[in-house]
């Protein structure tokens, strides 16, 4: 069925638009006027779906040029061809690689919602309402590129940027690039401009169309379906919203796991004094009995020089030898001095000092 070509297209009642009674609105319609993109955007919409179906099945690209058959006829689509049937402009950018980055930073600011340069990597619920069609305006009509439309993605941002900062923009060559990556072989790229394909196969007097079709009118930004998207858009915002209080309640909520990793275990202990304890309270003990510092200066004070250990075990000799003299004759005396020198000499030998 050629309604999958055009199943997420949209198209713009420019004279209904521009009578609304939002000035955003008015505004962000007036700028894609001023672009250059009203006799792309706003042509007729009549679509001829047999000559579609034809067209895609046989299209192809060569030396710049589309070809396809359709009832048997050969038909030939130039890009000068493209640009004269929906008068779209032929200068400024080709190619949104030479987007400036100031334009972007500007645009950014202007779209926002919030007033602070929006995410390029997140949803358009950042932006005002006027931009979040003009985003779904450039996805779905211009770029056609399918995936969510609710993400904004920087090819997506920079055709918005062309039109909120009145960049030049060459329309007809970005445009009929499009329409040959829709056509090229093994392309993935979505099919659209069903409407644009339409009234450019009914230039050729030979081909027989069939019978047309309306474009569905759900399809078609008037007055009636940008505040439909409005009202939509805002429910959507408001649930959004609701959900995410709802996750930052819950987060807020401690589970039981977390209150019990929260909370110490008390630890089971056993009524036997482990030695650690026993050592603590003794060394209490001895710090409650130490005697102050103060105090013990004072005591190295006034007592008298000691002599040293090795003095005083000298001093003990002396005496002892002194009273054996006195006790035994000095021929055994002196007997008893030689057998104290040799033992003292064995011991001083084993003994490591």
């Amino acid at each position: 069925m050629a309604s999958s070509l055009y199943s997420n297209a949209q198209h713009v009642d420019f004279d209904s638009v521009l009578g609304m009674d939002d000035p955003g609105m008015v505004s962000m319609f007036e700028a894609l006027m001023a672009s250059g993109l009203r006799g792309f955007l706003g042509c007729p919409a009549v679509v001829y779906e047999d000559a579609l179906v034809d067209f895609f099945e046989n299209a192809s690209v060569r030396n710049g040029v589309v070809f396809s058959t359709v009832g048997g006829q050969i038909v030939k689509i130039s890009e000068k061809l493209f640009a004269e049937s929906f008068e779209l402009p032929v200068d400024g950018l080709g190619d949104l690689s030479e987007m400036l980055k100031d334009a972007i930073f500007d645009a950014r600011s202007i779209v926002s919602l919030s007033g602070e340069q929006i995410n390029l990597s997140g949803r358009k619920n950042q932006m005002k309402m006027p931009y979040r069609l003009l985003c779904d305006i450039v996805a779905k009509a211009i770029s056609v590129k399918a995936g969510s439309f609710n993400a904004i993605t920087v090819e997506k941002f920079s055709l918005m940027t062309v039109v909120v900062c009145g960049v030049k923009m060459n329309w007809a060559k970005f445009l009929f690039g499009i329409l040959k990556k829709m056509v090229a072989a093994k392309s993935k790229h979505a099919k659209g401009f069903a409407i644009q394909i339409s009234l450019l196969l009914a230039t050729f007097p030979t081909v027989e169309l069939g019978e047309a079709s309306a474009f569905p009118a759900s399809k078609i930004l008037s007055k009636k379906t940008v505040l439909r998207f409005v009202s939509i858009n805002d429910r959507d915002g408001a649930e959004e919203i609701k959900e995410a209080a709802k996750k930052k309640a819950v987060s807020k909520k401690r589970t039981a796991a977390d209150i019990e990793a929260a909370v110490p275990k008390k630890k089971r202990t056993s009524k036997k004094k482990s030695i650690s304890s026993i050592s603590s309270l003794e060394m209490v003990a001895v710090a409650e009995e130490a005697v102050p510092i103060q105090q013990v200066a004072e005591q190295l004070d006034i007592e008298e020089p000691r002599c040293s250990s090795a003095d005083a075990v000298d001093l003990i000799i002396q005496q002892v030898l002194d009273e054996t003299r006195l006790l035994i004759p000095e021929d055994i005396y002196s007997l008893l001095i030689r057998v104290l020198i040799d033992i003292f000499d064995r011991v001083c030998k084993r003994t490591v000092f």
